[in-house]
């Protein structure tokens, strides 16, 4: 296959929701009729002993939630499919956005019950600052949900977008028929016997023709359904390819994950409608993905996959050219040249050696310790360096230490791993050692998940006390003397591994006292160092 062909059959999206919309389901089911699993996981671990594929760290499989976001790749009907499948518990919420960096298009899993909740709202306004396509699924019709028409318009007020439903249900929770294909004038019709294992075959029957859509769904769900077909046909968006490319415009799509119904028609449907690989801004001008030269940038680091190996795995997204097995590459942040002998693809933490890859795709390669996220890797032949992704300031903090002295070392080699892989950030009082470290987070949750790892994956226990601050600054001014600083008395100046300086505060009150007293400083609340 030709060079170009390779990279126009990429599609790279990522799948976000709120917890329990129904993400990793939808996730697994997708992975199903792309033959790259042959059974779905029990995301909860109840009725099997099986667990989500996508959720592969071990206490992602005791929790039932997603902590780490996998990278999926599979083939279906000659697209080749790379799949981000994101945590949606919003104190992962850092390493979701940083994968939507990844990605050329989002799919937004919503809960037919619940409608648009918080941490959707969060994630939607990071991908709609990228202008990226975004693609809705309506997930849960088997349970009884909101009207769908209330749905959309939740959508339009709330995220400023567009709608256009590519399907209709007829129904919900115990009374739901199926839905009704818009474009085709079909219905795909939705018996409590499939149970999820069923390929459904649609049934094609126009909105006109009484008897036959009464005989599938009954006299009542017929009447409901052609007034309801009548008000969208008249009354919704028109559908324009352009729009939805532009990210003004969301395909809608009602099914239920969990019964694999609708899913089918969704994948199909989106894959038609997505874009390739898009272009990729630099700092000196935009690269298209069918540019010769090869570059990538990091969007993701983590260490112990292989818990045999303790190794670490850095996760690239191509956006320019062809990948090439033990062909050397700049490393634009060092200068230096790598040699990647063994780039993988990933289905979660399963790997297989590859020899080559292109635009769009995302490869895994093992970090010796120089990665940092946000980092830039091409050709030699032509330097060029993908703007940084923003550090997020962290809204909880805690004092943690290892309670045994004897494994000092393999606590300072445990923390500086976790914390380059972006999820946590650490810093230290200045003059002072590794032996108490400050921890920042987003969501306290990640507290958990350090402790947790720390044991686990490097054999220490430590000891946390929270602390009072929630707001952190990156000091910006040039040449500042943070001793000389006039701030508050439970203000703290701290330094991350890097060794640049922070402030720490407890109130907006204090950040706005050090900004008063201290006439030119400049502090910022994002990094992208």
């Amino acid at each position: 296959m030709e060079f170009c062909d390779e990279i126009k059959r990429r599609r790279t999206f990522a799948i976000i929701s709120h917890p329990d919309a129904g993400k990793t389901t939808l996730t697994e089911k997708l992975l199903l009729y792309g033959g790259a699993i042959q059974t779905a996981g029990s995301v909860k671990g109840k009725a099997t002993a099986r667990h989500a594929v996508s959720d592969w760290m071990e206490l992602e499989k005791q929790r039932g939630i997603s902590i780490t976001s996998s990278v999926l790749q599979f083939e279906y009907d000659g697209f080749c499919i790379n799949i981000l499948d994101t945590p949606g518990h919003q104190d992962f919420s850092e390493d979701t956005y940083r994968t939507l960096m990844a990605a050329d298009s989002v799919v937004m899993v919503i809960d037919a019950a619940k409608g648009i909740e918080p941490q959707t709202r969060k994630l939607f306004k990071v991908t709609a600052m990228r202008h990226i396509p975004i693609f809705t699924f309506i997930n849960k019709l088997d349970r009884d949900a909101r009207d769908p028409f209330e749905l959309l318009d939740q959508l339009e007020k709330e995220f400023g977008i567009g709608t256009y439903p590519i399907n209709w249900p007829i129904g919900s929770g115990v009374d739901f028929k199926g839905v009704f294909d818009r474009s085709e004038r079909k219905i795909l019709a939705f018996g409590d016997m499939h149970k999820g294992q069923m390929k459904l075959d649609a049934i094609k029957c126009d909105i006109s023709d009484t008897e036959k859509l009464d005989s599938l769904i009954g006299e009542y769900s017929r009447r409901e359904l052609v007034d309801q077909i009548e008000l969208l046909d008249g009354a919704s968006f028109e559908f324009d390819i352009n729009e939805v490319q532009k990210g003004k415009l969301t395909p809608v799509f009602f099914g239920s994950a969990l019964t694999n119904f609708g899913v089918q028609p969704f994948l199909e449907n989106f894959l038609k409608m997505t874009t390739p690989p898009l272009v990729r801004a630099t700092s000196s001008g935009d690269i298209t993905p069918e540019d010769e030269h090869f570059s990538a940038f990091v969007f993701k680091i983590q260490a112990n996959m292989n818990k045999a190996h303790r190794d670490r795995m850095t996760f690239m997204r191509i956006c320019s050219g062809k990948f090439e097995r033990d062909k050397e590459y700049l490393h634009v942040q060092s200068g230096k040249t790598l040699r990647l002998s063994q780039p993988q693809q990933l289905m979660a933490d399963s790997r297989q050696i590859i020899n080559e890859a292109y635009a769009g795709d995302i490869i895994g390669v093992f970090d010796p310790g120089i990665f940092s996220i946000g980092d830039t890797v091409c050709d030699r032949a032509k330097k060029v360096q993908f703007e940084g992704i923003p550090t997020f300031a962290p809204e909880h903090f805690a004092v943690i230490e290892h309670r045994d002295s004897l494994k000092r070392k393999q606590f300072v080699k445990g923390v500086e791993q976790i914390a380059q892989e972006g999820a946590i950030q650490i810093f230290h009082e200045p003059n002072t050692g590794m032996e108490r470290v400050i921890v920042g987070v987003v969501g306290v949750l990640q507290f958990e998940v350090l402790e947790y790892r720390l044991k686990n994956e490097y054999g220490v226990d430590v000891i946390r006390n929270n602390m009072p601050y929630q707001f952190i600054r990156w000091i910006k001014t040039p040449g500042t003397d943070v001793k000389s600083l006039n701030l508050t008395s439970d203000t703290k100046w701290v330094q991350d591994f890097k060794g640049n300086d922070l402030l720490i505060f407890t109130s907006d009150w204090n950040i706005n006292w050090a900004l008063e007293k201290n006439e030119g400083l400049i502090l910022e609340e994002f990094s992208k160092e």
